[in-house]
Protein backbone atom coordinates (compact mmCIF):
# COMPACT_ATOMS: atom_id res chain seq x y z
CA UNK A 1 0.00 0.00 0.00
CA UNK A 2 1.66 3.03 -0.75
CA UNK A 3 0.72 6.77 -1.24
CA UNK A 4 1.54 9.35 1.69
CA UNK A 5 -0.32 9.62 4.78
CA UNK A 6 -2.73 12.71 3.37
CA UNK A 7 -3.73 10.84 -0.16
CA UNK A 8 -4.77 7.90 2.09
CA UNK A 9 -7.28 10.07 4.09
CA UNK A 10 -8.56 11.61 0.76
CA UNK A 11 -9.42 8.73 -0.06
CA UNK A 12 -11.37 7.36 3.28
CA UNK A 13 -13.39 11.04 2.38
CA UNK A 14 -13.85 9.88 -0.84
CA UNK A 15 -15.63 6.54 0.20
CA UNK A 16 -17.22 8.21 3.04
CA UNK A 17 -19.27 10.93 0.89
CA UNK A 18 -19.92 8.01 -1.88
CA UNK A 19 -21.94 6.43 0.97
CA UNK A 20 -23.43 9.79 1.53
CA UNK A 21 -23.95 10.64 -1.93
CA UNK A 22 -25.96 7.15 -2.69
CA UNK A 23 -27.92 8.03 0.34
CA UNK A 24 -28.92 11.23 -0.30
CA UNK A 25 -30.08 10.36 -4.00
CA UNK A 26 -32.17 7.23 -2.80
CA UNK A 27 -34.27 9.71 -1.06
CA UNK A 28 -35.75 10.65 -4.94
CA UNK A 29 -34.63 8.13 -6.90
CA UNK A 30 -36.05 4.31 -6.58
CA UNK A 31 -33.48 1.59 -7.58
CA UNK A 32 -30.72 2.69 -10.15
CA UNK A 33 -27.69 1.89 -7.74
CA UNK A 34 -25.29 0.69 -10.47
CA UNK A 35 -26.31 4.19 -12.48
CA UNK A 36 -25.46 6.07 -10.30
CA UNK A 37 -22.07 4.15 -9.31
CA UNK A 38 -21.05 4.92 -12.96
CA UNK A 39 -22.05 8.37 -12.79
CA UNK A 40 -19.90 9.05 -9.88
CA UNK A 41 -17.11 6.90 -11.32
CA UNK A 42 -17.14 8.97 -14.63
CA UNK A 43 -17.47 12.02 -12.89
CA UNK A 44 -14.44 11.83 -10.77
CA UNK A 45 -12.42 10.17 -13.27
CA UNK A 46 -12.98 13.62 -15.26
CA UNK A 47 -14.81 12.09 -18.36
CA UNK A 48 -18.66 12.00 -19.85
CA UNK A 49 -21.48 9.74 -19.60
CA UNK A 50 -23.75 8.64 -22.74
CA UNK A 51 -26.50 7.05 -21.14
CA UNK A 52 -28.98 5.06 -23.06
CA UNK A 53 -32.43 3.99 -22.07
CA UNK A 54 -36.29 4.79 -23.16
CA UNK A 55 -37.82 7.77 -21.45
CA UNK A 56 -39.72 7.45 -18.28
CA UNK A 57 -36.92 6.61 -16.80
CA UNK A 58 -36.05 9.51 -14.20
CA UNK A 59 -32.92 9.77 -16.28
CA UNK A 60 -33.31 13.74 -15.70
CA UNK A 61 -34.39 13.64 -12.21
CA UNK A 62 -31.28 11.42 -11.28
CA UNK A 63 -28.88 14.03 -13.10
CA UNK A 64 -31.03 16.92 -11.54
CA UNK A 65 -30.96 14.81 -8.17
CA UNK A 66 -27.11 14.61 -8.31
CA UNK A 67 -26.09 18.19 -8.90
CA UNK A 68 -28.16 19.31 -5.72
CA UNK A 69 -26.25 16.61 -3.98
CA UNK A 70 -22.80 18.05 -5.36
CA UNK A 71 -23.70 21.83 -5.01
CA UNK A 72 -23.10 22.08 -9.10
CA UNK A 73 -24.91 24.57 -11.47
CA UNK A 74 -26.72 22.33 -13.66
CA UNK A 75 -28.41 23.09 -17.09
CA UNK A 76 -30.41 20.67 -19.17
CA UNK A 77 -30.56 21.31 -23.07
CA UNK A 78 -33.11 19.75 -24.89
CA UNK A 79 -31.80 18.77 -28.39
CA UNK A 80 -33.94 19.32 -31.51
CA UNK A 81 -33.52 19.27 -34.90
CA UNK A 82 -33.20 23.24 -35.30
CA UNK A 83 -31.11 23.46 -32.67
CA UNK A 84 -28.17 25.97 -33.50
CA UNK A 85 -24.43 25.41 -32.24
CA UNK A 86 -24.95 29.39 -30.54
CA UNK A 87 -28.17 27.90 -28.72
CA UNK A 88 -25.28 25.69 -26.84
CA UNK A 89 -22.55 27.76 -26.62
CA UNK A 90 -24.14 31.35 -26.38
CA UNK A 91 -24.91 34.36 -28.23
CA UNK A 92 -23.44 38.05 -28.84
CA UNK A 93 -25.76 40.13 -28.72
CA UNK A 94 -25.72 44.02 -29.56
CA UNK A 95 -26.46 46.33 -26.64
CA UNK A 96 -26.73 50.04 -26.35
CA UNK A 97 -24.78 51.65 -23.44
CA UNK A 98 -27.24 53.93 -21.38
CA UNK A 99 -24.88 56.43 -20.24
CA UNK A 100 -22.65 56.82 -23.59
CA UNK A 101 -25.21 55.88 -26.43
CA UNK A 102 -22.54 53.84 -27.87
CA UNK A 103 -23.38 50.23 -29.54
CA UNK A 104 -21.42 47.45 -27.77
CA UNK A 105 -21.39 43.24 -28.51
CA UNK A 106 -21.49 41.43 -25.46
CA UNK A 107 -21.53 37.78 -25.43
CA UNK A 108 -24.64 35.82 -23.32
CA UNK A 109 -23.34 32.77 -22.51
CA UNK A 110 -25.12 29.43 -23.45
CA UNK A 111 -26.48 26.66 -21.31
CA UNK A 112 -22.79 24.70 -21.88
CA UNK A 113 -21.48 27.48 -18.79
CA UNK A 114 -22.55 24.62 -16.10
CA UNK A 115 -20.56 22.49 -14.14
CA UNK A 116 -23.20 19.16 -15.55
CA UNK A 117 -24.84 19.39 -18.72
CA UNK A 118 -27.85 17.58 -19.49
CA UNK A 119 -27.89 16.62 -23.09
CA UNK A 120 -31.44 15.04 -23.72
CA UNK A 121 -31.11 13.26 -26.38
CA UNK A 122 -28.13 14.11 -28.51
CA UNK A 123 -28.85 12.02 -31.82
CA UNK A 124 -32.16 14.70 -32.37
CA UNK A 125 -29.64 17.50 -33.39
CA UNK A 126 -27.75 17.87 -36.54
CA UNK A 127 -23.78 16.88 -36.51
CA UNK A 128 -22.69 20.72 -36.43
CA UNK A 129 -24.68 21.41 -33.33
CA UNK A 130 -23.28 17.97 -31.65
CA UNK A 131 -19.93 19.26 -33.03
CA UNK A 132 -20.00 22.12 -30.96
CA UNK A 133 -20.95 20.10 -27.72
CA UNK A 134 -18.20 17.53 -27.87
CA UNK A 135 -16.36 20.40 -28.77
CA UNK A 136 -16.89 21.92 -25.66
CA UNK A 137 -16.44 18.62 -24.10
CA UNK A 138 -13.06 17.90 -25.61
CA UNK A 139 -11.29 21.37 -24.64
CA UNK A 140 -13.45 22.56 -21.94
CA UNK A 141 -13.60 25.88 -23.61
CA UNK A 142 -16.09 27.96 -25.62
CA UNK A 143 -15.10 30.00 -28.60
CA UNK A 144 -17.20 32.19 -29.85
CA UNK A 145 -17.28 35.59 -31.71
CA UNK A 146 -13.67 35.25 -32.02
CA UNK A 147 -13.42 34.97 -28.20
CA UNK A 148 -12.34 31.98 -26.44
CA UNK A 149 -13.91 31.39 -22.83
CA UNK A 150 -12.93 28.88 -20.06
CA UNK A 151 -15.33 26.44 -18.68
CA UNK A 152 -15.89 26.49 -14.89
CA UNK A 153 -14.57 23.56 -13.97
CA UNK A 154 -15.55 20.57 -12.93
CA UNK A 155 -17.41 20.39 -16.34
CA UNK A 156 -19.93 16.88 -17.00
CA UNK A 157 -21.69 16.04 -19.99
CA UNK A 158 -24.36 13.80 -19.23
CA UNK A 159 -25.69 12.72 -22.82
CA UNK A 160 -29.04 10.67 -23.47
CA UNK A 161 -30.26 8.56 -26.11
CA UNK A 162 -33.66 7.28 -26.66
CA UNK A 163 -32.86 3.65 -27.95
CA UNK A 164 -36.18 3.11 -30.13
CA UNK A 165 -36.57 5.76 -32.36
CA UNK A 166 -33.80 6.11 -34.87
CA UNK A 167 -36.40 7.81 -37.47
CA UNK A 168 -35.43 11.72 -38.15
CA UNK A 169 -31.93 11.55 -35.70
CA UNK A 170 -28.39 11.77 -36.66
CA UNK A 171 -26.18 9.08 -34.82
CA UNK A 172 -23.01 9.91 -33.21
CA UNK A 173 -20.50 8.88 -35.10
CA UNK A 174 -17.74 6.54 -34.07
CA UNK A 175 -14.95 9.41 -33.27
CA UNK A 176 -17.64 11.65 -31.05
CA UNK A 177 -19.03 8.67 -29.14
CA UNK A 178 -15.17 8.14 -28.58
CA UNK A 179 -15.20 11.09 -26.13
CA UNK A 180 -17.46 9.63 -24.35
CA UNK A 181 -15.55 7.66 -21.40
CA UNK A 182 -18.68 5.38 -20.45
CA UNK A 183 -21.81 4.06 -22.34
CA UNK A 184 -24.71 3.05 -19.24
CA UNK A 185 -27.65 1.90 -20.34
CA UNK A 186 -30.84 2.46 -18.09
CA UNK A 187 -32.62 -0.64 -17.42
CA UNK A 188 -36.73 -1.17 -16.67
CA UNK A 189 -36.91 -0.91 -12.54
CA UNK A 190 -38.31 -3.93 -11.25
CA UNK A 191 -41.69 -4.38 -9.92
CA UNK A 192 -40.87 -3.74 -6.76
CA UNK A 193 -38.51 -0.62 -7.05
CA UNK A 194 -41.58 0.58 -9.69
CA UNK A 195 -44.45 -0.25 -6.90
CA UNK A 196 -42.14 2.04 -4.83
CA UNK A 197 -42.25 4.99 -7.88
CA UNK A 198 -45.65 4.75 -8.82
CA UNK A 199 -46.23 5.06 -4.82
CA UNK A 200 -43.90 8.49 -4.08
CA UNK A 201 -44.27 10.11 -7.36
CA UNK A 202 -48.11 10.05 -7.11
CA UNK A 203 -48.23 11.38 -3.72
CA UNK A 204 -47.14 15.11 -2.45
CA UNK A 205 -43.58 13.62 -0.89
CA UNK A 206 -41.29 16.17 -1.83
CA UNK A 207 -37.69 14.92 -1.08
CA UNK A 208 -34.83 17.28 0.82
CA UNK A 209 -31.44 16.61 -0.60
CA UNK A 210 -28.58 17.43 1.35
CA UNK A 211 -25.30 18.74 -0.07
CA UNK A 212 -22.63 16.10 0.63
CA UNK A 213 -19.45 17.41 -1.76
CA UNK A 214 -19.42 20.72 -3.44
CA UNK A 215 -17.05 21.85 -7.03
CA UNK A 216 -13.72 22.68 -4.95
CA UNK A 217 -13.95 18.98 -3.08
CA UNK A 218 -14.34 17.63 -6.54
CA UNK A 219 -11.93 18.97 -8.28
CA UNK A 220 -9.51 18.10 -5.45
CA UNK A 221 -10.61 14.35 -5.72
CA UNK A 222 -10.44 14.40 -9.25
CA UNK A 223 -6.57 15.01 -8.62
CA UNK A 224 -6.13 12.60 -6.10
CA UNK A 225 -7.29 9.70 -8.70
CA UNK A 226 -4.89 10.97 -10.83
CA UNK A 227 -2.13 10.38 -8.46
CA UNK A 228 -3.63 6.86 -7.33
CA UNK A 229 -1.17 3.75 -8.29
CA UNK A 230 -1.73 1.01 -10.83
CA UNK A 231 0.59 -1.62 -10.84
CA UNK A 232 1.81 -3.10 -14.46
CA UNK A 233 -0.64 -6.27 -15.18
CA UNK A 234 -3.64 -4.05 -13.94
CA UNK A 235 -2.63 -1.93 -17.00
CA UNK A 236 -1.52 -5.16 -18.96
CA UNK A 237 -4.86 -6.57 -18.91
CA UNK A 238 -6.29 -3.61 -19.50
CA UNK A 239 -4.79 -3.06 -22.59
CA UNK A 240 -4.94 -6.70 -23.98
CA UNK A 241 -8.60 -6.27 -23.01
CA UNK A 242 -9.00 -3.21 -25.27
CA UNK A 243 -6.62 -4.84 -27.62
CA UNK A 244 -8.54 -8.09 -27.89
CA UNK A 245 -11.65 -6.42 -29.42
CA UNK A 246 -9.51 -5.49 -32.70
CA UNK A 247 -9.20 -8.65 -33.95
CA UNK A 248 -5.59 -8.88 -34.81
CA UNK A 249 -2.85 -11.22 -34.08
CA UNK A 250 -3.63 -13.07 -31.02
CA UNK A 251 -7.87 -11.94 -31.10
CA UNK A 252 -9.99 -14.40 -30.15
CA UNK A 253 -11.90 -16.35 -33.18
CA UNK A 254 -14.98 -14.89 -32.38
CA UNK A 255 -14.16 -11.12 -32.19
CA UNK A 256 -12.86 -11.67 -36.02
CA UNK A 257 -15.93 -13.54 -37.12
CA UNK A 258 -17.51 -10.66 -35.40
CA UNK A 259 -16.27 -7.21 -34.72
CA UNK A 260 -16.00 -4.75 -37.65
CA UNK A 261 -14.07 -1.97 -35.87
CA UNK A 262 -12.26 -2.59 -32.14
CA UNK A 263 -11.75 -0.23 -29.39
CA UNK A 264 -8.71 2.91 -30.12
CA UNK A 265 -6.42 3.20 -27.33
CA UNK A 266 -8.41 5.66 -25.27
CA UNK A 267 -10.64 2.72 -24.21
CA UNK A 268 -7.50 2.07 -22.59
CA UNK A 269 -6.83 5.19 -21.35
CA UNK A 270 -10.41 5.19 -19.39
CA UNK A 271 -10.44 1.22 -18.58
CA UNK A 272 -7.67 2.36 -16.26
CA UNK A 273 -8.78 5.64 -15.06
CA UNK A 274 -12.22 3.72 -14.55
CA UNK A 275 -10.33 1.07 -12.65
CA UNK A 276 -8.73 3.61 -10.16
CA UNK A 277 -11.05 6.11 -9.27
CA UNK A 278 -14.01 2.96 -8.73
CA UNK A 279 -11.11 1.68 -6.24
CA UNK A 280 -10.87 5.04 -4.59
CA UNK A 281 -14.69 5.75 -4.38
CA UNK A 282 -14.66 1.62 -2.38
CA UNK A 283 -11.91 3.00 -0.25
CA UNK A 284 -9.00 1.22 -1.84
CA UNK A 285 -5.99 3.04 -2.90
CA UNK A 286 -4.60 0.92 -5.39
CA UNK A 287 -7.13 -0.36 -8.53
CA UNK A 288 -7.07 -4.31 -9.16
CA UNK A 289 -8.31 -6.60 -12.06
CA UNK A 290 -11.76 -6.58 -10.70
CA UNK A 291 -12.18 -2.97 -10.92
CA UNK A 292 -10.90 -2.98 -14.79
CA UNK A 293 -13.80 -5.79 -14.75
CA UNK A 294 -16.37 -3.98 -13.50
CA UNK A 295 -15.86 -1.14 -15.93
CA UNK A 296 -15.19 -2.74 -19.07
CA UNK A 297 -18.71 -2.78 -20.10
CA UNK A 298 -19.57 0.49 -19.76
CA UNK A 299 -16.26 1.61 -21.57
CA UNK A 300 -16.36 -0.91 -24.16
CA UNK A 301 -19.66 -1.12 -25.56
CA UNK A 302 -19.94 1.79 -27.43
CA UNK A 303 -16.64 1.37 -29.18
CA UNK A 304 -16.94 -1.99 -30.65
CA UNK A 305 -18.42 -1.66 -33.51
CA UNK A 306 -20.56 -5.02 -34.82
CA UNK A 307 -20.40 -6.52 -38.25
CA UNK A 308 -23.28 -7.90 -39.99
CA UNK A 309 -22.82 -11.65 -39.68
CA UNK A 310 -23.19 -10.66 -35.57
CA UNK A 311 -26.43 -8.05 -36.29
CA UNK A 312 -27.95 -11.32 -38.62
CA UNK A 313 -27.29 -13.62 -35.73
CA UNK A 314 -28.27 -11.33 -33.15
CA UNK A 315 -25.24 -11.14 -31.41
CA UNK A 316 -24.67 -7.47 -29.75
CA UNK A 317 -21.78 -5.58 -28.56
CA UNK A 318 -22.21 -6.79 -24.26
CA UNK A 319 -22.24 -10.14 -25.40
CA UNK A 320 -18.95 -10.12 -27.04
CA UNK A 321 -17.89 -7.93 -23.93
CA UNK A 322 -18.89 -10.17 -21.68
CA UNK A 323 -16.93 -13.03 -23.21
CA UNK A 324 -13.33 -11.17 -23.57
CA UNK A 325 -14.07 -9.89 -20.01
CA UNK A 326 -14.24 -13.86 -18.94
CA UNK A 327 -11.64 -15.05 -21.46
CA UNK A 328 -8.61 -12.66 -21.74
CA UNK A 329 -5.47 -13.98 -19.32
CA UNK A 330 -5.16 -11.63 -16.18
CA UNK A 331 -1.15 -13.08 -15.76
Amino acid sequence: MSGNASDLEAVERLNQARTRIMAELRKAIVGQDAVIEQLLTALFAGGHVLLVGVPGLAKTLLISSLAKVLDLKFNRIQFTPDLMPSDITGTDVLEEDASTGRRVMRFIQGPVFANIVLADEINRTPPKTQAALLQAMQEKEVTAGGQTMKLELPFFVLATQNPIELEGTYPLPEAQLDRFMFNVQVDYPSQTEEEQIVASTTSSYVPNLEKVLDAKAILELQALVRRVPVTEHVVRYAVRLARATRGGEGAPEFVKQWVSWGAGPRASQFLVLGAKTRAVLHGRFAPGIEDVRAVALSVLRHRVVTNFTAEAEGIKPDRIIADLVAGVATD
